[in-house]
């Protein structure tokens, strides 16, 4: 497997091996396991919209990136809504408390300063991490259906190509915990929403179930094609195949628990 599952502090996350090799970035998805929130939160609910004590969550930020090798005080975050705009981050954008208001919306973020911490979140969606280590360039993405539909993951590249100069030949992507095939069914609406948006092509990642009028829908099979026609070589891509609605254990998982759950967080920052 292309991914790590560590265990630091307590704290049980994965890292991208590629990532790891390169060296001169941080990073880290985190799993369920290891922080202080209790009930249907418990335990590393880093979700800031949960019901969860804020005293809690902030020991289980800091107990993840002291983990991950991350800095909590340069958390550059998401206001998620499963769109396809993906923010420059700058340090201006650090909030003074991890519980301030985001003024933006954004499900992807970029930068090339080192020092920032760039957070996203998941429960299902696909967390993506970019990295291009020649130019020192990185992104992190939120990827839902929705998301994935709108080609975030690829837009995001093509800010990193755009902004930074990378090549797609040099940047690395991790495709982190969520939803599998295996869980992920749905009506007819959703195979025919991505193949409106990204062509018949898409249809080869969707399966018809029994049931007439469901379908299984492989995301992270889509984002690794998107990525594809983006210009990443399969060994560019790295995808971990656990899927949050199998694996309790590890994950929330929002299709089989609701609201009565945590937040995973992805993390990614350049170091000096």
């Amino acid at each position: 497997m292309p991914f790590t599952q560590q265990t630091k502090h307590g704290v049980v996350f994965h890292t991208a091996d590629a990532f790891t090799a390169a060296g001169g970035v941080a990073h880290g998805f985190a799993s369920r396991l290891g922080g202080v929130s209790t009930g249907p939160c418990a335990q590393l609910n880093l979700g800031l919209s949960r019901h969860d004590r804020p005293e809690a969550v902030r020991e289980n930020y800091r107990r993840f990136c002291q983990a991950i090798g991350t800095d909590e005080r340069s958390l550059v975050m998401t206001h998620q809504v499963h769109q396809d705009t993906v923010r420059t981050a700058a340090r201006s954008d650090v909030l003074a408390d991890l519980f301030d208001p985001i003024p933006y919306d954004a499900d992807g973020l970029v930068t090339n300063q080192p020092g920032l911490c760039l957070t996203i979140y998941y429960a299902d969606c696909i967390p993506v991490l970019l990295y291009d280590p020649v130019k020192k360039a990185i992104a992190a993405v939120h990827s839902g259906w929705r998301g994935t539909a709108l080609a975030i993951v690829p837009k995001a590249v093509a800010k990193l190509t755009a902004l930074y100069g990378s090549d797609p030949k040099d940047i690395l992507a991790a495709i982190g915990p969520g939803i599998g095939p295996c869980c992920f069914e749905t009506h007819r609406d959703v195979p025919d929403a991505m193949a409106a948006q990204l062509g018949p092509g898409v249809l080869d990642f969707v399966r018809p179930l029994a049931e007439p009028g469901k379908f299984s829908v492989d995301l992270k099979g889509i984002l690794t094609w998107q990525l594809a026609g983006a210009g990443l070589a399969r060994e560019q891509v790295e995808v971990l195949p656990l899927c949050t609605g199998c694996h309790p254990e590890l994950y929330w998982s929002h299709r089989k628990l609701g609201d009565r759950r945590g937040n995973q967080a992805a993390m990614i920052q350049l170091l000096p």
